[in-house]
Parts: structure tokens; C-alpha cells; sequence
């Protein structure tokens, strides 16, 4: 069911997981079995007990409520008694433009571009590594994001100085993407039914990856072998290894550059409209979370020991 909702590979890892947690949470009783009072006292646990964040008891959540009603079709009434776990309001970390020269400085190679492309274009992490060669505009310096958070698509900036870096990687996966083709493979997986809809697309260059994994591997979901986009586990690892080496001592991940990307465009002076659309924020008040490097917070303000 969660493949013929077309739910990301990713989705359908956690939602299964959390199904199965719930299910030994409860004596392994099937959970038609139970009802609205089990999911109840189970979520109340997860946020007393294992003091989760308010976004994974939230996840816990849908993964049940997908379980009842697409799988199951019961409709579950309204859980007024569940026990919520609190929702911190925490501002976003985000890095001067010195540290964010000075972690880049300690990359190179695949690792460097994609983290720069993440700061220069206010990427998503796995925005970046499922990019398609197609949607790559030079021409234009524009990316074209597809599919993204909330199923939009959307348009941002390609960064100039990435250019030429980005074009030798479209020409090394343009290498690799032949190779496969003689050993009569090449496909790539394709979103949702277009791999129906268009049966020779997956082998067409401008859908594959434009950072190809250097190996190929069986799709879990079909068995055919295929190539994937790069690890993120790979880049999370250069990632904090850089930050050692950089003497960074903020907590540093790949969002960590897409909200140091928000918060100096804001400081540019771009419009928030602007940075909401490049970022792909459904609401502006997502976006002005940001606006605290502006003379409006702790940033702006003299302190009396200095006057």
C-alpha cells in the first residue's frame, strides 16, 4: 500500500519500523485486535517514557494512522488523550560566511560539491543527491528541484562558480551511464508510474543521476540492478570529519548549510518571498524563522558594557 501511494523507500523503512514497535509494544496481539485506547497509551509512552521529540511521536503517528486506515480501513476517532510531547522552539544553527569558507576549504572532490551546491543553492540534502542531469540548466543558472518536500516543484540557483565543477560531474556520470549500457543495463529507478508510462526513459541520459553511486546495487523493491545516486552517509561523514579539521565546534550537518544559504540571503537584503520560493517553504512564516540575524534579535542589539 505505501508503494501504491508512491511513499519513498525511506517512508516505507520507518513507517514499517514503527508499525512493528507498536505491534511488540503490545504482547504482538495483530492490531485489528486493537483500537484507538492501544494507540493512545503508546504514543502517551513514547513521549513520557522515551521522552521523544514532538516530531517523532508525530511520525509515530502517521505511521499508525496509515496502518488503520489504508491497510486496514478502520477509521480511528479523534485521540484527545494522548500525553504530547513537547515542541521546543529552537532557532536553526547556522554558520558565518568565514566558517562556511573555512569548512569547505577542508572538502574536496564529490564530498565539496555537494556541499557546496547545498550552501549555494539552499538544497535539501536528498534534493541534491536524486538531482537528474535534466533539470540541471546552464544555460540558465537554474536548478530545477522535482518532487520535493510536499510533492512541488520549484526553481533555484545555480551558483556560478559550480558551473564548470558541475559540468565535469554531468561528464563523469555521462561515462558511467555508458559503460552500463554496453553491459546492457543503465537503467535508473523512476518516479512514481513514469517507468510505465515511458518504458525507455530509465535508460536515457538526462533522467539518470547527476551523482551517480561509482557502484551499482539490486533495487530492493523490484530486484533489478541498478544504479543509485550517492550515499548521503558518505557525505554526512566528510561532513563532520571537516568540521574537526576546521576547528567548528557548532553542530554541523548538510541542513545546517541550506539554513546558513536562508539566513545570508536575508542578510543580503534579498526579500523573504524570494528566499521562501528558492527555499520551497509552503508558508512564509517558515522562512521568517530566519529573520533573526536581522537588527530585530541579540545580533542587533548594543550591549550596555559596550556603550
Amino acid at each position: 500500500m505505501l508503494r501504491l501511494k508512491h511513499y519513498s523507500m525511506r517512508t516505507e523503512v520507518v513507517y514499517l519500523g514503527w508499525i512493528r514497535r507498536f505491534i511488540g509494544a503490545n504482547g504482538r496481539t495483530h492490531p485489528r485486535a486493537m483500537g484507538a485506547p492501544e494507540v493512545e497509551r503508546f504514543l502517551s509512552s513514547l513521549a513520557v517514557d522515551g521522552q521523544v521529540a514532538a516530531s517523532t511521536q508525530n511520525q509515530a503517528l502517521s505511521a499508525l494512522l496509515f496502518l488503520y486506515k489504508e491497510v486496514l480501513g478502520i477509521e480511528l476517532p479523534w485521540m484527545e488523550d494522548v500525553t504530547r510531547a513537547k515542541r521546543p522552539r529552537r532557532l536553526p544553527t547556522v554558520l558565518s560566511r568565514g566558517e562556511v569558507q573555512y569548512l569547505l576549504a577542508q572538502l574536496d572532490g564529490r564530498p565539496w560539491l555537494l556541499s557546496s551546491l547545498l550552501y549555494g543553492a539552499g538544497l535539501r540534502l536528498m534534493e541534491c543527491l536524486r538531482l537528474r542531469v535534466k533539470d540541471v540548466d546552464f544555460a540558465r543558472n537554474e536548478i530545477t528541484v522535482r518532487d520535493g518536500k510536499g510533492s512541488k516543484d520549484r526553481r533555484t540557483v545555480l551558483p556560478k562558480t559550480l558551473v564548470e565543477p558541475l559540468q565535469r560531474e554531468v561528464e563523469r556520470a555521462r561515462a558511467l551511464h555508458a559503460a552500463d549500457l554496453q553491459q546492457g543495463l543503465g537503467g535508473v529507478n523512476l518516479p512514481h508510474a513514469l517507468a510505465r508510462k515511458y518504458p525507455n526513459a530509465e535508460r536515457e541520459f538526462g533522467w539518470q543521476y547527476v551523482f551517480p553511486s561509482p557502484r551499482r546495487s539490486i533495487d530492493p523493491r523490484d530486484g533489478v540492478e541498478r544504479r543509485h545516486h550517492f550515499d548521503d552517509g558518505t557525505l554526512s561523514r566528510a561532513l563532520k570529519a571537516a568540521c574537526k579539521r576546521a576547528g567548528i565546534v557548532k553542530p554541523v550537518s548538510a541542513h545546517t548549510l541550506r539554513h546558513s544559504f536562508a539566513t545570508h540571503m536575508i542578510e543580503a537584503g534579498y526579500d523573504i518571498r524570494t528566499v521562501q520560493e528558492l527555499l520551497g517553504h509552503k508558508d512564509v512564516a517558515t522562512t521568517q524563522i530566519y529573520t533573526h540575524v536581522l537588527n530585530r534579535g541579540a545580533g542587533g542589539v548594543v550591549s550596555p558594557l559596550d556603550r
